[in-house]
């Protein structure tokens, strides 16, 4: 009856969210854009960079690299995410920066403006950080119920920044979720990006990562949530700053395996020919869609091979407006998504379900992954030689509405990594759609179970989106 409560309740914020949406859909259509694009084949070079970077696939040593990279910060420390969850990683992420900053190292962190959850439990963390002389926290594009302007402008970045010099980008947020390998978490993916000659390298993704975060801090839309301390938030916030020291102090004692202070990045990393940093706009209402532009561009380009990895792939009307469809000519297509048993979004996967037949009838491989877990990564690899990553889904939201940012790698080690991974832990637990939209039969990969609930709620949903899928 809980279980079932909860969907209810979820379905019904959904169609409240939807119709909200539908104010700012309005104006969507009234907003010109134009994007900031490169040709293909200035993401080639045929000479290795002095950038390196190391994969980061598996959950919890994606949260040992976290604390290793906080705990090496030396000078400068800057985060963004996209939401926090509470949890035990949470913590000690916190007090690792907390840490930092007491031996003197200038952090910044920006959030969301809506999805950041430093609210009730968690609002004193806002006060530790904002009571710490070294720790700077914003928000970009605070929500507000009065201003519809700020309902859809959100951002969506994943990005560390460590002593101008080093950079982590991905798909993960901060929470458990994304750290261990429960049955609610999610299968993800991080690339670490390391420049020791950074001061003689101008051409390094770096300068690109800190010049875009700077852009960012310092817009008209990421505020300080805090203007001013009282005598009872400070108490608040001294007591959670003294909490999360001890508790980094006890989890250094019980959990020695997370703190290994001699991760050595540069020679677990791999060479790099170049590396770009691509972003969105940071307008409001309709950005420049200049992640996807450039995706097309590739897509456009391939000649052999494509690999697309997405928790669920939307293209809508408005983003196949970017792409010349007979441009694209790899004989080989393939997309690895999550299957409905796999998915905990619903609300995404019913804008998929309504795009699947299409997706199938063009001539696309597609995988549906099965579990354990769902997918979450944003990966595409093109060519056996390409490599995109980063924050970017492939739907309307993260192509017009929020903030993105994915590095395009061009690397043929990481390429042959990055297929393997993902042919090891989720084409082999995908099941393929047959031309006839069901899925073709296996021998080692049953279908994920499905409840009727699940089932009724996504195809009702369905109708829902294919209306805004016809509005945009």
């Amino acid at each position: 009856m809980k279980s079932v409560l909860k969907v209810t309740i979820a379905v019904a914020l959904t169609f409240t969210l939807y119709g909200l949406i539908f104010g700012v859909v309005i104006f969507n259509f009234y907003q010109q854009t134009t994007t900031d694009t490169y040709s293909a084949g200035d993401f080639f070079h045929e000479q290795q960079s002095t950038d390196r970077v190391v994969l980061l696939e598996d959950n919890y040593e994606a949260l040992i690299a976290r604390i290793s990279f906080i705990e090496k910060a030396e000078e400068t420390l800057d985060i963004t995410s996209h939401t926090i969850h509470r949890g035990f990683s949470t913590e000690i992420i916190f007090g690792s920066i907390i840490e930092a900053a007491d031996r003197g190292v200038q952090v910044r962190v920006l959030l969301d403006g809506m999805f950041h959850n430093l609210r009730g439990p968690m609002r004193d963390v806002q006060y530790a950080f904002y009571n710490h002389p070294n720790i700077e926290l914003k928000f970009y594009e605070p929500f507000s119920l009065l201003q519809p302007w700020t309902w859809n402008n959100r951002l969506h970045d994943k990005i560390m920044i460590r002593d101008d010099n080093m950079a982590m980008i991905g798909g993960r947020n901060i929470g458990d979720k994304y750290f261990t390998t429960d049955d609610d978490t999610v299968h993800d993916r991080d690339v670490v990006i390391i420049n020791q000659q950074l001061n003689t390298s101008p051409d390094s993704v770096l300068h690109q990562l800190n010049d875009y975060f700077s852009l960012v801090w310092q817009h008209e839309f990421s505020k300080s949530p805090i203007e001013q301390l009282n005598r009872a938030q400070l108490s608040r916030g001294d007591k959670k700053t003294t909490a999360l020291k001890d508790n980094l102090v006890e989890m250094k004692q019980s959990h020695p395996e997370l703190f290994i202070n001699s991760f050595n990045w540069h020679e677990k990393s791999i060479p790099t020919n170049k590396i770009t940093l691509l972003h969105n706009g940071i307008q409001r209402f309709n950005k420049e869609p200049n992640v996807w532009a450039n995706i097309t561009n590739l897509l456009e380009d391939a000649e052999k091979s494509i690999l697309v990895q997405s928790p669920y792939v939307i293209p809508t009307k408005e983003m196949l407006a970017y792409v010349d469809k007979q441009a694209v000519s790899a004989p080989e297509i393939t997309i690895s998504t999550n299957s409905l048993s796999a998915t905990p979004n619903v609300l995404a996967f019913s804008g998929y379900l309504n795009n699947r037949k299409m997706l199938v009838d063009s001539g696309i491989n597609i995988y549906e992954y099965q579990g354990p877990r769902s997918i979450h990564g944003k990966t595409l690899v093109i060519d056996n030689r390409i490599n995109v990553i980063g924050s970017f889904n492939i739907d309307h939201r993260s192509s017009f509405l929020s903030t993105e940012t994915m590095v395009v790698i061009d690397s043929e080690e990481l390429a042959t990594q990055l297929e393997k991974e993902i042919k090891k832990h989720h084409l082999c637990n995908s099941l393929l759609v047959k031309e006839v939209y069901s899925y073709e039969d296996s021998d080692h990969v049953d279908a994920g179970e499905v409840s009727l609930l699940k089932k009724v709620v996504t195809h009702l949903l369905s109708k829902v989106t294919r209306f805004f899928d016809f509005m945009l």
